[in-house]
């Protein structure tokens, strides 16, 4: 690990009340009493203070106050990267800080790469490596279930259940191989059944972590639900109502959307990006052809599909869209708009007798009728079952569902040969296999490709 002392803002940049500047390594207390002039005569330079305190001075660069600051000491290994770290607290704005930044630079800092801090902290054992990602999970999530999850996940379960499983595993290892290295001894049935039972168990715990993998992309970046329909059936007026503001310019005048709109809301807790799309006619013009082209481009790629349909005109006769069979390959929902000028409002349909298979919600987007249940209606299609605590601690992400995939095909694969009396270096091999891929998951085994995907998507302060 490159051992340089580093330093990086660690608020977003613009303006604010204050902005806060993080140096760690073991230079991290030399570099800050270089710029540091104490408020207190005589007080201790910041090498000699104790640790976990706070002191009052001034940044200064060339013998001139840059600003007035509070610097926190932080002795290892009780820090985040289990280093030496000072933190300076300046008034915030972009200018303060980076002058701040770059007089800690001068004095022997060196930038920190993005996600550097917190790498070090995996690096130095502070948090394994599902503990990491969820640190990008908690900045990232954008409702309360996401938030949840990422302090679970933060908290070590995720981890407890794959160390448990792994040490599981290697255990049964050591006995395969132990038989290896002494073949006069065959294993008993007895021994045999005991540790097909273990494989099993451990198959079966990977198959219940694989199953949070879904809600875990849902918690983590949302999904996409394209709102689409002809001209004037109401979708910019059903955006603004799921946003709960006006977002979209609503018009009586057909086409007055020429062009995507993307916005995320907090739907039952899950994080929904809706995509407001061109109503679908013959084109006026080139601009609006455009965003008919878009239109459709993006109804192939949102995996939730909200189709508003003008119920004064017509709420049952599907088969006269232009979106042709398309909207049956993915979940929908028709969304009967304007509910409110017609004597008796369409029934809502329940998809599973429906013949396009689709429910149907009617709604006034005018009124705000029927919004909650489509609120309702959106999250039972996006997430299956209950939203309980214990599938928030050990919701997956793709690249640990990756992991659990080959350890999981490795256990059956070694659980097959040895059931078929195989030779035992090969459910030995299988069972590596397994062992190192569970691994990755924490980050007992990795590369550092992996760790520069990782901790790539963090900001350079964090």
């Amino acid at each position: 690990m490159d051992l340089d002392t580093i330093a990086a803002i660690a608020t977003p940049i613009g303006e604010g009340g204050l902005a806060v500047i993080r140096i760690s390594g073991s230079e991290a207390f030399t570099i800050a009493d270089r710029c540091f002039r104490p408020g207190v005569a005589r007080a201790s330079a910041l090498a000699a203070a104790p640790s976990h305190t706070i002191h009052f001075g001034h940044i200064t660069r060339d013998g001139c106050d840059i600003d007035e600051v509070l610097v926190a000491v932080m002795r290892a290994p009780r820090t985040f990267t289990r280093e030496d770290v000072v933190e300076i607290s300046c008034h915030g704005g972009i200018l303060p800080a980076k002058t701040v930044l770059d007089a800690l630079l001068a004095n022997g800092a060196r930038l920190a790469e993005a996600g550097e801090f917190t790498k070090r902290a995996f690096l130095n054992g502070r948090i394994d490596l599902t503990q990491a990602e969820a640190v990008i999970d908690l900045i990232q999530s954008k409702t309360d279930l996401a938030l949840r999850a990422a302090n679970e996940q933060l908290a070590g379960k995720l981890a407890g259940r794959i160390n448990a499983m792994r040490d599981e595993m290697v255990k049964t290892l050591a006995h395969v191989e132990a038989h290896i290295d002494f073949p006069d001894e065959d294993i008993s049935p007895d021994t045999r059944e005991q540790l097909l039972q273990g494989l099993q168990q451990a198959a079966a715990g990977m198959a219940a972590l694989l199953a949070t993998a879904n809600e875990g992309q849902v918690l983590r970046r949302g999904i996409r639900a394209a709102i689409i329909g002809e001209p004037n059936a109401g979708k910019s007026s059903l955006l603004n109502q799921l946003l709960g503001r006006e977002r979209a310019i609503v018009s009586h005048v057909p086409g007055t959307t020429r062009d995507t709109i993307e916005e995320t809301a907090n739907i039952r807790g899950l994080p929904v990006v809706f995509i407001d799309t061109a109503g679908i006619r013959e084109a006026r013009d080139d601009i609006e052809a455009e965003g008919i082209r878009r239109s459709h481009d993006t109804l192939e790629k949102a995996e939730l599909i909200l189709h508003v349909i003008d119920s004064t005109i017509r709420a049952d006769n599907a088969d006269e869209d232009p979106w042709g069979s398309r909207l049956n390959e993915k979940k929908a929902i028709r969304v009967l708009n304007k509910s409110d000028l017609i004597s008796r409002p369409p029934a809502p349909v329940d998809g599973r007798a429906d013949k396009i298979s689709h429910r149907s919600i009617a709604v006034s987007c005018k009124t705000g009728q029927g919004i909650e249940q489509l609120k309702d209606t959106i999250r039972d299609e996006i997430w299956s079952g209950n939203i309980d605590a214990g599938m928030l601690e050990v919701a997956i992400n793709s690249r640990h569902q990756n992991a659990l995939l080959r350890a999981r095909e490795a256990t059956v694969r070694c659980a097959d040969a040895l059931r078929g009396g195989e030779p035992l270096e090969l459910p030995a091999m299988d069972l590596r296999i397994a062992v190192n891929a569970i691994g990755e998951v924490v980050g007992k085994t990795t590369t550092e490709d992996i760790l520069d995907a990782i901790f790539s998507q963090f900001c350079i302060g964090k």
